[in-house]
Parts: structure tokens; C-alpha cells; sequence
């Protein structure tokens, strides 16, 4: 793509579309592997690739297990519905839109099957950069000014970062996590306290990405002034830190997890990221920064229920995390269709008309006419998916937002067997309770303001590449809601496998690059 000109749209657009049509078909692939079913068949269901073929810990190592092929189809879902959405008119408001986007979504893949910190560092820094460019895309002064914030804080994330991993690689002389995991246990006295240092400072890297307060105050801004389709993949970016907590913590668990890794601290910092988020969702009059404290919201209720002792909200707080993630990513896409509903009429842009001048034939006919065409009942879908995804932010029945809160309460409360502080417990229960009636409260004054109260609504203008990306996303959530036995039993299965770390490092480690899978019956080969 980035070979071709910006004039040549279909053919980017044709690129795009198989490209993320086989991303797709990949991560359906390995979450099927990675419970067992079809090919490939690997031991204990923990996917190895040693690149160039170096055994860890000497080579670069990719894993695919339980949680990393979650995430994987978690973000070709998003993935694939932000980027039809924005065929229909956003990807042609700048330039390069359709290399960045496949570069995001490298980024993203590569973050959650990387197998050492380094590659982490490098695939978060490609995600990251994209992001640079997608978060610019479309300019205007108030996108620029948020993008700017947003650049600025990622970049000393990253720096952090980088000075985490050195000292770590200095002190263990590796950098593999599942290699790591054995390492940190032969380290004592003087050693031991500057691993727990370095391993803090990551942790605080991954917390900003994450938006654990008091380190999320770029967000708002930030996600609110994007572009729809990039504040809809966004939603998954902040994921991406919590992943990174959650993997490095679960594997340091025998060595006794450091800070920033351990319940004790990431308890009390995700109940003040929920507190934070839900006093954010009830001063904010705008949709869309409502929609962003929604995200920090989230994010503290899974930080908060990952600091719980054992694995017993492990498995509700992954399925929440899903939810929450489809929820919010069509929530982004379906307020900028609201904003063409607005007294400027159905002939309002989100981005300005200048925006639409391209050389692609086209595209050159784009200026000065309505986007789209008005769909049948188009007030009606908006107002019914609008009301979906407040009920799967708020956690009402029947959606899938309810079945994940219950579940987290449930457990919750089945904690205090486990050794679970009773005041935390209660803590927890009563943050959740009450940031639910709090987004009740801001989804219902923004659902008036959107659909009650203006005179002068106009039916807005949109294509069914706009509206069937939201109706996808809402129907995986009701999916999940019907498939919720399944889903959750096989979210449990993950929460048991990372409570036992030893099975990804006897993975990693034992895996042998001179043994070749066994050939087909009648084929000649290596054995």
C-alpha cells in the first residue's frame, strides 16, 4: 500500500479488505487451536513459532495461547468493523489511511503474541506510531492539539518503558518472559529489590497505556477529538496494557509479582481508575467524552477485579473485558452518524468537505452532497443500537453487560472464602454498583439529548457500510450473551491455565527447533 498512490483507492481498499480477511480467518483459526479443535493439534494447546528457527530463550519467540488468541479475535472483530466503516468516507479524509490501519492492527497482533519484553516494546511502538497518524487523521485545531497530548505522553511511556527493560536485561541477562519467569526466582537481596524497581517502572508504562488514573488525563481528550472509526479501535488500545499486566504479572507469580503487578497495589489504583471515570461520565455533557470516561471506567473495573487474590474474577473480568470492548467500539461508531442528525441537517460533515478532494474518480463527486442515503427507519436503528449499547455500558439485562457484571459480583463476593479482604470485597461490590447507576444516569441525559429534545432533527444521510459495522459489533454482543455458558467456561479454562504459569514456560522452553512436525502418512520427510 504504501507502494501505491492515494488517488488509487480501490486498490487500497481491495489490499485492506484481504488483508484483514485473512487476519480474521488466522484468529478464528488459532482460538479453535488453542482449544484443541482442528489442526494444528499442539501440546497442551499452547501454539510455539521460534523465529529463524532459534530455540528460546537465544531467538525471537511468538505464543499463542488461551488468552493471546482471545485477544487476537477480539481485535480482528473490532478491527475488521472500524475499518468497512471507515471505507465509507473517513478513510479518504488524509492520507495513508489504509497502510496506518493495517500497521495498527500489526501492531496489535504482534503485542499479543509476543514471547519476550523487547518485542513487546517494538510491536507497542508500531501500534503506537500508526496511532500518531491515525490520531491526526482528518486535522482540524482541536484534533491536532489532543493528538499532541496524546504523542507526548506515549512517547515518555515508551522511554520508560525502554529504561525498564534495560535494567531488567541487566540484571537477568534475558529478556524471554517465559525464561524471565525462572530467572527472577534465583534473584535476592540487593538484585531482587532493583528487579522489583525495574519491574515498577514497567508497570507504569503499561498503566499509562492502560489509563489507570492518575495517569489517564490524556484519554478524554484524546478519544473524544479522534475519528470515529479510530476512536472505535481505539477502544482495544487500552486493552492492550491491561493484557501486558496480566501476562507478565501471571508468569512472575511464582516469583513473587512486583509492584505495579500485584493485587495490592493494582486493587486500590483500579478502584480510584473507576471512581474517576464514573465522576468523568456524570460532569461530561458531550456523547463522545462520555463515551471516553466509559473507557476509563472500564478499564478501572478490570483493574480492580484482576487485584482480587486468586483467579476466581479472572475468567468474569476477561468476558467483561470483551463486552466492554464491542460495546464502546460501536458506541464511537454510531455517536458521529447521531452528530448528522443535528439542527446543522443531514448534509453535516464530522470532517470538512476538504477533506473528500482526491484525484480517485470516485470519490472527486463527494463535495457539496449528502454522504449516503437515507435508510429505511434510519432514527429507529440509531436510537435502538444507541439504547443497546447504553444498556451493555450501564450492565441492565438482557445484553451481554449484564451477564458480565453479575458474574464479577458473584465472584466477587465468593472471594472473601479465598482470603479476600471482606472491605475490599464490599469496596469493589459498591464501586460497580454505583458507576452503573451512574452511567444510567449519563447514557439517559445524552440519549435525551440526542433523540428527544431537538426540533429541529433532520434524518440523517448514511451507507450500510456505516451501519453494518454497528450492527455486527452489537450482534457478537448479543452472541455472547446466548453463547454465554460456553463462552464463560472457556474464559474460566484461561483464568485456571494463567493461574499456572509453569505450563507457558515448559512450553516455551521446551519447545525443540529440530524436531518437525511428523508427515503425512505415505510422504517422505524429517521425523
Amino acid at each position: 500500500m504504501l507502494l501505491t498512490r492515494d488517488g488509487q483507492r480501490r486498490l487500497r481498499v481491495t489490499l485492506g479488505a484481504v488483508a484483514l480477511g485473512l487476519m480474521a480467518l488466522s484468529a478464528l483459526m488459532l482460538v479453535r487451536a488453542t482449544q484443541g479443535i482442528g489442526a494444528p493439534h499442539w501440546p497442551d494447546n499452547i501454539g510455539v513459532y521460534l523465529l529463524g528457527n532459534w530455540p528460546a530463550p537465544f531467538g525471537i519467540v511468538l505464543v499463542a495461547d488461551r488468552l493471546s488468541a482471545l485477544m487476537l479475535g477480539l481485535t480482528a472483530v473490532l478491527g475488521l468493523c472500524a475499518w468497512i466503516y471507515a471505507t465509507a468516507r473517513w478513510d479518504r479524509a488524509g492520507s495513508h489511511f489504509h497502510p496506518l490501519f493495517l500497521l495498527i492492527m500489526m501492531g496489535l497482533n504482534g503485542a499479543f503474541l509476543a514471547g519476550d519484553l523487547f518485542n513487546l516494546f517494538v510491536f507497542f511502538e508500531i501500534l503506537l506510531t500508526a496511532s500518531y497518524g491515525l490520531m491526526l487523521h482528518g486535522s482540524g485545531k482541536r484534533r491536532v492539539g489532543a493528538a499532541l497530548h496524546y504523542i507526548a505522553v506515549n512517547l515518555i511511556a515508551s522511554f520508560l518503558l525502554l529504561v525498564a527493560i534495560a535494567l531488567i536485561y541487566g540484571l537477568t541477562g534475558t529478556l524471554n518472559l517465559a525464561d524471565l519467569s525462572v530467572r527472577a526466582l534465583a534473584l535476592h537481596g540487593a538484585d531482587r529489590q532493583l528487579f522489583d524497581s525495574a519491574a515498577a517502572i514497567l508497570g507504569v508504562a503499561f498503566l499509562i497505556k492502560a489509563a489507570a488514573w492518575p495517569l489517564n488525563f490524556w484519554l478524554p481528550n484524546t478519544y473524544s477529538e479522534a475519528g470515529a472509526p479510530v476512536a472505535a479501535l481505539f477502544a482495544i488500545m487500552t486493552k492492550v496494557g491491561i493484557y501486558a499486566l496480566l501476562r507478565i504479572g501471571s508468569l512472575l507469580l511464582p516469583a513473587g509479582a512486583p509492584a505495579a503487578f500485584g493485587g495490592a497495589w493494582m486493587f486500590p489504583a483500579g478502584i480510584a481508575t473507576l471512581a474517576f471515570g464514573t465522576l468523568g461520565m456524570l460532569a461530561s455533557t458531550q456523547a463522545r467524552r462520555i463515551a471516553a470516561y466509559a473507557i476509563i471506567t472500564s478499564s478501572g473495573t478490570l483493574f480492580a477485579a484482576l487485584g482480587m487474590p486468586g483467579a476466581t474474577l479472572t475468567g468474569p473480568a476477561l468476558y467483561y473485558l470483551l463486552s466492554s470492548v464491542l460495546a464502546l467500539g460501536a458506541l464511537f461508531l454510531l455517536l458521529e452518524l447521531t452528530e448528522r442528525s443535528q439542527s446543522f441537517g443531514s448534509d453535516v460533515l464530522a470532517i470538512t468537505q476538504e477533506a473528500f478532494e482526491s484525484e480517485d474518480t470516485d470519490t472527486a463527486d463527494l463535495s457539496g452532497q449528502a454522504v449516503g442515503v437515507p435508510l429505511p427507519a434510519t432514527m429507529a436503528f440509531l436510537g435502538l443500537s444507541f439504547f443497546a449499547c447504553s444498556l451493555l455500558i450501564i450492565g441492565l439485562p438482557p445484553l451481554s453487560g449484564f451477564v458480565a457484571k453479575f458474574s464479577l459480583l458473584s465472584a466477587a463476593l465468593r472471594t472473601a472464602e479465598y482470603g479476600a479482604p471482606t472491605a475490599n470485597v464490599w469496596l469493589l461490590v459498591a464501586a460497580m454498583l454505583i458507576s452503573g447507576v451512574a452511567g444510567l444516569i449519563a447514557l439517559g441525559r445524552c440519549g435525551v439529548r440526542l433523540f428527544w429534545v431537538p426540533e429541529d432533527l433532520h434524518v440523517p444521510s448514511l451507507r450500510l457500510n456505516e451501519a453494518i459495522p454497528i450492527l455486527v459489533l452489537l450482534s457478537a454482543s448479543i452472541l455472547l450473551t446466548a453463547r454465554a455458558g460456553s463462552v464463560m467456561a472457556y474464559l474460566e479454562d484461561t483464568a485456571w491455565y494463567l493461574d499456572q504459569p509453569g505450563r507457558y514456560v515448559e512450553a516455551v522452553l521446551g519447545q525443540d527447533p529440530h524436531v518437525f512436525p511428523a508427515p503425512a502418512a505415505g510422504h517422505g520427510g524429517p521425523q
